[in-house]
């Protein structure tokens, strides 16, 4: 059998996401992976860039989008050609993307089903690109099945009527995110605590109930926390940048940084609004790493169960006593977990075992691998 996983995205974790299926599935009897991605993607210039078998020009630009959208019709009959080269049995698109329906219309065309895994059903608030969920919906209306990461995000597409006998839902649990081997355990610094709030700085990641947290808090000597991210200045950044103990770096982190910088923490904190499920979660997991998080969205069913996870109500209050528990008494031993390759692997196979017969794919098909 063989699978294609599409992520067009050119910065972010949907292609990495991509990648990382793709190495999965390829670890699964009887089922070849085929990736595809921006040619223009922060991963492929990466020093380890993933074997990518469908390299795809996007863009750079809101300009450049523009002329993407212009010429799209004309971009179907050269994809539909590759793919007819690929001959892949079953497609996936890994988080949606604003051309994909390219993609679709090649694929359809082909005659190849494909499913689309879901990261937000929504915007969140200060979020979002013009014709984003309009175009992801469209996507999604067009599949054999949609992919739902948590029941938060489930349960939003049945709200929007995208769950369908002709899409039905297929659940899965967002596995690990790796960034680059394992890091030293937390703590062996020997050092202050160091505390890391990571991504985009936007409303919904609470940033201004962290700052309430810390002025709550008060002064601490042992307090390390880096808020490192990229978004739109604001009174909270500002509070937050003049709180001691405290560096803002408001800057967009490339990929080749993002295990360095988790790496670098012994907690993660998010101290979100709202959330579908969290990338960065996931990263600071497969780095073995804690996590302070509000129990909120979908973050309440990603990190229920996880023994690195410690969650909270999300107010500054409780958030503040979760600070202030774990600078008192940072923990020492890490609980056993399963290899995040084998976490991905399981996740593969669900995937494929659920997906297949709703695209008609007989029970035990496999394509030899040429």
């Amino acid at each position: 059998m063989r699978v294609l996983v599409w992520q067009w995205g050119r910065r972010g974790a949907g292609p990495r996401l991509a990648a990382l299926l793709a190495d999965a599935l390829r670890t699964l009897p009887g089922t070849e992976a085929l990736l595809s991605l921006s040619a223009g993607a922060e991963i492929m210039r990466g020093p380890s860039p993933p074997r990518c078998a469908l390299p795809v020009d996007t863009y750079a630009s809101l300009a450049g989008f523009a002329r993407r959208l212009a010429t799209a019709p004309f971009a179907v009959p050269s994809l539909m050609r590759r793919l007819l080269v690929l001959r892949p049995t079953l497609a996936v698109c890994m988080l949606p993307g604003p051309l994909d329906f390219v993609m679709a219309e090649a694929l359809r065309r082909v005659g190849v089903p494909f499913a689309v895994v879901v990261h937000d059903a929504d915007h969140h608030p200060g979020d979002g690109r013009p014709l984003q969920m309009w175009l992801q919906r469209r996507l999604c209306r067009q599949a054999s099945a949609l992919v739902a990461l948590t029941d938060h995000v489930a349960e939003a597409l049945h709200a929007r009527g995208l769950v369908t006998a002709a899409q039905p839902l297929i659940r899965l649990s967002l596995p690990p995110i790796m960034f680059g081997p394992p890091p030293l355990p937390p703590f062996a610094h020997g050092g202050p605590p160091r505390l890391l709030c990571f991504g985009r700085l936007l409303p919904y990641k609470g940033l201004d109930l962290l700052a309430a947290a810390l002025r709550r808090l008060g002064p601490r000597a042992d307090l390390d926390l880096r808020v490192v991210g990229s978004g739109p200045e604001s009174d909270t950044l500002a509070a937050l940048r003049a709180t001691p103990g405290v560096l803002l770096e408001n800057r967009w982190v490339p990929e080749t940084e993002v295990g360095t910088l988790i790496a670098w923490a012994d907690v993660l904190v998010l101290p979100y609004r709202e959330a579908t499920q969290s990338g960065v979660a996931a990263s600071a997991i497969a780095a073995r790493r804690w996590v302070i998080a509000t129990r909120v969205g979908g973050l309440t069913e990603q990190l229920g169960e996880e023994p690195l996870a410690r969650l909270c109500a999300p107010d500054a209050e409780s958030f503040a006593d979760e600070l202030r528990r774990m600078l008192v008494s940072p923990p020492r031993d890490l609980p056993v977990a399963d290899e995040p390759a084998s976490v991905w692997r399981d996740c593969a196979a669900a995937l494929l075992r659920q997906f297949a017969p709703l695209a008609g794919v007989p029970a035990g098909f496999s394509a030899a691998r040429p």
